[in-house]
């Protein structure tokens, strides 16, 4: 029992949800893929494959990601200790019961009760830790967590009563709010990667503005989602989306630097921000008649955004926090293409043949599985 108090994958919160959640990414997409194609028959979860789909990859793989960097920087931000030894094992458990109550052989009540407790603990301990240091300027991300918390409830909710349509507006709002929460995390940590990595000197700080316009317009996204108001299109939402996307573009354009297509480190997380900008403009597109499936814009999202930024940004916290030099190797490097590569293939083949969707699940799940194939190692061993 002490050895497994003083291993070091218990000692921060990033090695063992990162473990968890790519592990997770990798299993998930397989199973859904096989599911798809007839290779998996058998009895289904409760609400179906498609409802276990949808809430899995929102609240078990993102959230798994997302509890594992806050509960890595919020350290950092706020000076005090991070969750380890046995509160850290106990929350990784509570996530974990989770994944497997699926297929277990318990009540379906029971089952969903189990997914209900592992985010209001999250933002308990975050909370805890930022109001006791007066970080105010980090209580929008706290907001962003209890909001993931009331989606999930919706979300299940709609799996109690198989009603779909609100499975439906639960999952997208979170999915937007993870969307908003890495244009956050993004908006200050990818500048400050490319100046660190390319050894530039500091930019001034910008007008805080074009920030805080792209959080509330993110939260305001997620919210009508959330009240169904993006379940047909309509043209003034589609200015909303023109917006965000401008921001983004101007936020890409301002972080540019040639020197950072030299660094995997750095063009992966460019590459996959990139996909946030593809997403809002493309659900502008699907408000104004001129994109026939919202799906589209929804999995650029998921895919190629959600997904890229998370490879990236696990790759080189990963690192980071464990004191290796930030040079990935050749295989993660191969990863941060597949799993861009697979967000187009989700979004320009499935159109126009169902072997898109094979392929983009092949590469998502190759692109996961190079990162636990070199990363395992790293994560379970002392810092270097």
């Amino acid at each position: 029992m002490r050895k497994l108090l003083a291993a070091p994958v218990f000692s921060l919160g990033f090695r063992p949800f990162f473990l968890a959640g790519a592990t997770f990414a990798a299993l998930a997409i397989a199973i859904w893929a096989l599911w798809l194609y007839g290779r998996l028959p058998g009895a289904q979860p409760v609400g179906g494959m498609l409802a276990w789909h949808r809430h899995e990859m929102p609240f078990g793989f993102a959230v798994a990601i997302i509890a594992g960097f806050l509960l890595t920087a919020v350290p950092n931000w706020t000076g005090r200790p991070g969750l380890k030894g046995w509160p850290l094992i106990g929350l990784v458990l509570v996530w974990l019961l989770a994944r497997l109550a699926w297929v277990m052989p318990i009540p379906p009540g029971i089952l969903l009760l189990l997914q209900v407790p592992f985010l209001p603990l999250l933002a308990g301990v975050l909370g805890r830790d930022l109001v006791a240091a007066g970080k105010r300027d980090n209580y929008p991300i706290l907001l962003m967590v209890t909001l993931l918390a009331g989606c999930q409830a919706m979300t299940l909710w709609g799996i109690s009563t198989d009603d779909v349509g609100l499975q439906r507006r639960g999952v997208l709002a979170a999915l937007w709010l993870v969307g908003a929460m890495m244009s956050v995390i993004g908006g200050r940590v990818i500048p400050f990667f490319i100046q660190r990595g390319l050894n530039r000197p500091a930019q001034p700080a910008g007008s805080p503005w074009p920030t805080r316009i792209l959080l509330v317009s993110g939260l305001l996204a997620a919210l009508t989602f959330a009240l169904g108001l993006q379940d047909v299109p309509r043209p003034w939402l589609a200015a909303l989306f023109v917006l965000m996307g401008a921001l983004h573009l101007l936020r890409l354009w301002r972080w540019h630097d040639r020197g950072m297509w030299r660094v995997p480190l750095l063009w992966s997380l460019y590459l996959s921000y990139c996909w946030l900008a593809i997403a809002v403009l493309a659900m502008a597109l699907w408000h104004a008649g001129l994109m026939p499936q919202q799906s589209l814009a929804t999995h650029s999202l998921a895919v190629g955004g959600v997904g890229g930024l998370i490879l990236a940004m696990i790759a080189r916290v990963s690192l980071g926090h464990t004191g290796r030099p930030l040079q990935p190797s050749k295989a993660i490097v191969v990863g941060f293409a597949l799993v861009l590569v697979a967000g187009l293939a989700r979004v320009l083949l499935v159109p126009f043949s169902g072997l898109g969707l094979g392929l983009s699940a092949v590469l998502w799940c190759m692109a996961f599985g190079l990162f636990l194939l070199r990363y395992t190692d790293i994560l379970l061993k002392p810092r270097a």
